[in-house]
């Protein structure tokens, strides 16, 4: 069975839909900052190409309403997102930059207010 979004992991995962989950679910992701700091990894134009892809796939499977384990088990729901994007970042962090952190801090204040 192939998810009617794998178009989506094979491009860049859609901005809007990347954001509008992490609003939703920021009080339940301790690997926030993390996740927003590999979005932005990933869409900057000098990380190299083999990294962005990795990254994006991270955050794909983020998005991807199809899971593992599903989001909305409570206690676990986020479990192998959080294990796929520890892999990725365990792969390639040495690419994610004070830039990239900073803005993400930036952006998950803005999502709190």
């Amino acid at each position: 069975m192939v998810p009617e979004n794998l178009p989506m992991v094979m491009d860049q995962p859609d901005e809007r839909r990347f954001w509008a989950k992490l609003a939703r679910t920021l009080s339940r992701l301790p690997f926030a900052e993390d996740l927003a700091a590999a979005w932005y990894c990933a869409r900057d134009p000098d990380t190299p190409a083999y990294v962005r892809g990795l990254l994006f796939g991270a955050v794909a499977y983020f998005i991807l309403p199809t899971d593992m384990i599903p989001d909305v088990i409570l206690g676990l729901g986020f479990t192998d997102d959080a294990s796929v994007l520890t892999a990725v970042i365990v792969a390639v962090g040495r690419n994610i930059r004070p830039e990239h952190r900073r803005r993400a801090r930036l952006k998950l204040d803005e999502l709190q207010d």
